[in-house]
């Protein structure tokens, strides 16, 4: 039920369409940021402690475009800004860029928040 409500909440977020809903592989609470492709399989554990997720993403967009997104999107899905990161139910998400403006690689990683 939680992640049929998040999903709802980021349908309604990008413009009401079900088509655009996607999220990062191996989550259903983080949404990809439209003009990214999953890089590869996602690394899921599910731990006792909660889950840990490592997936990359890349496309041809901009640190700027992929941060505004998801500044925008995930407090409305629950996640709250913690220093250089995000959390929010006992859970950490810290994004990590690699390559250039244009050419980007964008790391999740979520972890049972300390």
């Amino acid at each position: 039920m939680r992640a049929l409500a998040l999903a709802l909440a980021f349908v309604l977020l990008a413009g009401g369409s079900f088509a655009r809903a996607e999220f990062v592989p191996g989550t259903d609470d983080v949404p990809l940021m439209p003009g990214l492709v999953a890089a590869a399989d996602p690394v899921v554990f599910d731990k006792p402690e909660g889950r840990i997720v490592t997936v990359t993403a890349r496309g041809k967009v901009t640190r700027a475009v992929v941060r505004g997104f998801y500044e925008k999107t995930l407090p409305a899905l629950g996640w709250r800004r913690e220093g250089d990161g995000w959390r929010r139910e006992g859970e950490t998400l810290k994004l990590e860029f690699a390559g250039g403006d244009g050419d980007l690689t964008v790391g999740y990683t979520i972890t049972p928040a300390q």
